[in-house]
């Protein structure tokens, strides 16, 4: 630590207040999934104290130790992040109908955001290199309810060499030393070294060589990190643009925790400027018939209205795809669009994305429960009957939570793997 507070000491004018900094408690933040609610509605019906965050609309300061424990959260109603990780992705002025990619996106914070500005129209790409992080990235994208994206476990030089051009916004939130979060993680002052940081500079330009191919020309790139050195950020912006011509660098945002109310982060936005766009062949993939017959008769009963859409099959499962897909034969891909559920031989299995993705206006079968029943139901508990029969929606003052099957009892589906 003490190499690392003399080069802060010659970064900083104000290192005094820097090195003060240290000893205070981490900033915490929410963002509001406004997919699912507007940032005005959650305030109403919100479990704990928002103070706003001035460089995100729907984001939060919050005094909240567990926020995750709030149901609001297992419906995806907001997402736990670091504040000052809220700056990055509205660098890239992302729009509905675009083609979007978050090449490093576990755990799904900054493709999360991205997905909101999309409103549910355009591709996004979500790619995690490791399988274990890319796992936790779909859990995230299922709980948020995100119907339009493609969630893939690829290294970013495979996707590079797949879909060259293909993207009009590039996000590259690359793994760094962690300088910005050393008050809130131990690990981060643990393993710092002068190696490390160069080591990381070294990995981040080999992630922006295969970044730079991915965005169309006059598309925008963000590079960001959570770290302050100069190796890995200002520096790694200036060799971009040397390295890459094309491309012209428009605005850098960089936050400390003494100045403003967020743990640390870096972003660089970039323009690729000239050449010609290539153009991509939709995919439209393939439907096994029986299955999606199933889907169609189980969705009458389910939905009020039928969903609009391409539907896929991969395997046993039924999803329901965006438009504008690229060819993904080969590619390690965890998930295409929203996941529907799955043939289970003469009936349909829904699947507990379904739940948290379908509109909550269009559900035509829900069991609504209260404070109590919700706690239990999390828990994996079965419950009392409700007036519903065969599969619904479980529902917590009015926002989806789950799956449950109603009989004689309220048969319990939440997963496993997230009960608590």
């Amino acid at each position: 630590m003490k190499e690392y507070l003399r080069r802060m000491r010659a970064m900083l004018d104000d290192y005094e207040k820097y090195e003060a900094c240290l000893g205070q408690a981490p900033y915490k933040g929410i963002r509001v999934n406004t997919l699912k609610i507007s940032a005005a509605e959650f305030k109403k019906i919100s479990p704990f104290a928002l103070e706003p965050i001035e460089w995100a609309d729907d984001g939060f300061l919050i005094e909240e130790e567990k926020p995750g424990r709030s149901v609001y959260h297992d419906a995806g109603l907001f997402y736990v992040q670091e504040p000052s990780a809220m700056c990055a992705a509205p660098l890239l002025r992302v729009k509905p109908g675009e083609r979007v990619l978050d090449l490093c996106s576990a755990p799904g914070g900054k493709g999360t955001q991205l997905a909101q500005a999309m409103q549910g129209e355009g591709v996004l790409v979500l790619n995690e290199k490791i399988p274990d992080r890319a796992r936790i990235l779909l859990q995230n994208v299922e709980r948020m309810g995100i119907v339009n994206a493609v969630v893939t476990n690829a290294d970013p030089g495979e996707l590079a060499n797949r879909l060259e051009g293909y993207f009009d916004k590039v996000l590259v939130d690359a793994p760094c030393s962690g300088e910005g979060m050393l008050r809130k993680e131990a690990a981060a002052a643990e393993n710092w070294s002068v190696a490390n940081v160069q080591m990381c500079a070294a990995r981040q330009k080999k992630i922006l060589e295969s970044a730079a191919r991915l965005v169309a020309p006059g598309g925008l790139l963000v590079y960001s990190t959570c770290t302050f050195s100069e190796e890995e950020d200002e520096q790694n912006a200036e060799w971009f643009v040397r390295q890459f011509p094309e491309f012209e660098l428009l605005e850098q945002r960089k936050i400390y925790p003494h100045r403003e109310k967020g743990e640390g982060h870096f972003a660089a936005l970039f323009q690729k400027c000239g050449g010609e766009r290539i153009r991509y062949k939709e995919w439209k993939g393939e439907a096994d018939r029986k299955s999606v017959s199933l889907w169609k008769e189980f969705e009458r009963d389910f939905l009020k209205a039928p969903l609009q859409g391409n539907f896929l099959t991969f395997g046993k499962n039924v999803c329901l795809a965006p438009e504008g897909l690229f060819p993904m034969n080969g590619l390690r891909v965890l998930r295409v669009g929203l996941l529907l559920g799955e043939n289970a031989g003469n009936r349909f299995e829904p699947a507990h994305a379904l739940a948290l993705g379908a509109q909550r206006n269009n559900l035509a079968k829900t069991a609504a429960l209260n404070e109590e029943e919700i706690a239990r139901y999390l828990r994996g508990e079965e419950l009392a009957a409700k007036d519903v029969r065969g599969w619904c929606a479980v529902t917590y003052n009015g926002f989806p939570v789950g799956l449950a099957k109603g009989g004689s009892a309220l048969k319990n589906h939440y997963p496993k793997g997230l009960r608590h």
